[in-house]
């Protein structure tokens, strides 16, 4: 009887580990279900789109020139005559200045480090009277411009050499009340 028993214990535990392995190679994996992201709009505030004088307005003084909507001009060497390809920027410059009346500026003649400081101050007051003079002959009251010479006093860049000279020999457009 014990030996019924055993083998009866035996062949229930044969069945048992069998039927265990056949479970698991029958269970198909548990897929989790497929969650879809789904995003939202992001409402999108759209800047209004500021015209010209919006954004003149919106400006002080010192944005205005720190802008440099006015672009500088440049001279040849111990000249004050409008270079030829100085009046398209002096045209520019009239143009924004027509749209804006009430625009006042002030013109810095300047002039590169050669030369006596009188000299100099002389030529960067023709510089500054030429431009002047060019922009009214545009249309511009010339009333509304100012002019002023620091002759080779506030060099733009430093350097001895002719590039640099260039650059320094120039009239400046500085606005002076909106």
């Amino acid at each position: 009887m014990k030996k019924w028993m055993l083998l009866v214990v035996a062949v229930s535990l044969v069945l048992m580990f069998s039927a265990c392995g056949k479970k698991a190679a029958q269970v198909a994996p548990v897929q989790e279900p497929v969650v879809e992201k789904v995003e939202e709009p992001v409402a999108q505030v759209e800047k209004p789109v500021l015209s010209e004088e919006e954004l003149f307005q919106q400006k002080s003084l010192e944005e205005l020139n720190r802008d440099q909507i006015l672009k500088r001009i440049n001279f040849d060497f111990d000249k004050y005559e409008i270079r030829d390809d100085m009046k398209a920027i002096l045209q520019a410059n009239a143009n924004w200045l027509l749209k804006f009346p009430s625009v006042e500026v002030l013109i810095e003649g300047h002039c590169d480090e050669r030369g006596t400081i009188e000299y100099n101050i002389a030529l960067g007051e023709k510089r500054a009277e030429a431009a002047r003079n060019y922009l009214a002959s545009l249309g511009l009251n010339a009333a509304k411009v100012k002019i002023i010479s620091y002759g080779k006093s506030k060099p733009l860049i430093p350097g001895v050499d002719e590039a640099s000279y260039f650059q320094n020999r120039r009239a400046e457009f500085v606005i002076t009340k909106k």
